[in-house]
């Protein structure tokens, strides 16, 4: 299979700078969410819409969690 409609967006997401990619892959569509080079979430669903938001639920959770220690 090969990817088709490919799109990459750069957005914040719980305070945290990240790049979201999405594809259809086959009749399914995949979303995946990256920031400093990790992936945070990935998801797929019937259309763009459905794996975008399922994995910008996960991504938001995972960030939502993660702790910022300040430098002094």
């Amino acid at each position: 299979m090969r990817a088709e409609a490919y799109q990459r967006r750069r957005q914040e997401l719980a305070g945290w700078p990240v790049v979201i990619v999405s594809y259809r892959l086959g009749a399914r569509f995949v979303c995946e969410i990256e920031s400093a080079g990790a992936r945070i979430a990935h998801s797929e669903g019937a259309d763009r819409q459905e794996a975008e938001q399922q994995a910008m639920a996960a991504g938001s959770d995972r960030l939502a969690r993660t702790r910022v220690h300040e430098v002094e």
